[in-house]
């Protein structure tokens, strides 16, 4: 089922409210398998053996995080490693998602699918996954087809950076301009919402990553929910 290709042909003239989504904690959960991969990577590009929990994944970019790395193990930073890091950690990723915790989170499927029903919705993806990452993750659960568009961390390694080409991509596909407060960012930690009051967008919170609400509270976020679970809940924020 080719859900990009419905929307953007059903969508074209109508499409009002865009919802940028961010992946890990937010979408899905992929039990650890984010982490894994970098740090078989590690072994298999460097021949380094070590931990990176010490490391804040939660709302960075893949460059971001990769440039933590090499300060950690005091590996050159060069955009040759940059690149041999990332295929290792992309060729690791499929293995690594196989395990029983990874999952899609509560009320995601739901809510994905009744956007892309929705004539007045488009959907994309403000995530700072590589964009080779986010597909092997969203695939691996049958999500990928939800997202025809979306800014990655090969756009930038600031995640601040994003949110224009988001923005400008849903313009090029769908044709017609969305206005800031018509654009709703989500996601599950502050950097999300910081993303968001760049472009001047609306943001939503959700508390399925590492963030608590009081944590997520204290930085305003325009909607604050547990989780996806209620799609009515969710959709109650977005019209409202």
């Amino acid at each position: 089922m080719n859900l990009a290709g419905a929307r953007r042909r059903g969508a074209h003239f109508s499409v009002k409210i865009l919802l940028l989504w961010d992946i890990d904690g937010t979408l899905i959960s992929s039990g650890g398998a984010g982490m894994s991969a970098l740090e078989r990577a590690l072994g298999d590009v460097f021949g380094v053996a070590g931990s990176l929990d010490d490391i804040d994944f939660a709302g960075r970019t893949d460059r971001w995080i990769v440039r933590r790395v090499f300060a950690k193990y005091g590996l050159p930073v060069t955009e040759e490693n940059f690149g041999r890091y990332l295929d290792g950690y992309l060729a690791a990723l499929p293995a690594q998602l196989a395990n029983p915790r990874a999952k899609v989170l509560p009320g995601v499927r739901a809510i994905l699918a009744a956007a892309a029903a929705r004539a007045d919705v488009a959907q994309g993806l403000l995530t700072g996954n590589l964009a080779r990452g986010a597909r092997v993750k969203l695939a691996h659960h049958g999500l990928w087809d939800y997202f025809p568009f979306g800014a990655f961390a090969d756009d930038g390694e600031l995640r601040n950076d994003l949110g224009p080409h988001a923005v400008r991509r849903a313009r090029e596909h769908h044709g017609v301009e969305f206005a800031p407060g018509c654009v709703w960012v989500i996601g599950d930690t502050p950097h999300d919402i910081a993303c968001g009051r760049v472009i001047g967008a609306r943001t939503l919170a959700v508390t399925t990553g590492g963030y608590a609400a009081k944590a997520l509270a204290a930085h305003a976020p325009t909607a604050l929910l547990a989780d996806l679970a209620d799609p009515a809940a969710f959709w109650e924020a977005i019209d409202g």
